[in-house]
């Protein structure tokens, strides 16, 4: 799903979008994508920025398994227990 993005950006930007745009006879909204995804592969690369394990932080946690669901059902009963009162 396509989502809204405004900006403001250049006049001098603005026309060259546009010019590569009908040069690359695509438009204005295809130019931009592959340029934001171009860059950010390039940046991923030099910097050596791993998006996956940024992302997926979640995961790693200190705590066992075990220990998290036992955290999570005594939460739970808390719960059930102050609105049972």
């Amino acid at each position: 799903m396509d989502k809204v993005l405004s900006a403001r950006v250049d006049e001098a930007v603005l026309r060259r979008l546009g010019m590569l745009a009908r040069a690359l006879g695509t438009t204005k909204k295809d130019v931009l994508q592959r340029a934001i995804l171009t860059f950010s592969e390039r940046v991923e690369m030099e910097q050596d920025i791993d998006v996956f394990r940024q992302t997926c932080g979640a995961w790693h946690r200190d705590e066992s398994p075990e220990e998290t669901a036992q955290k999570a059902r005594l939460t739970f009963r808390q719960g059930l227990e102050r609105h049972l009162r």
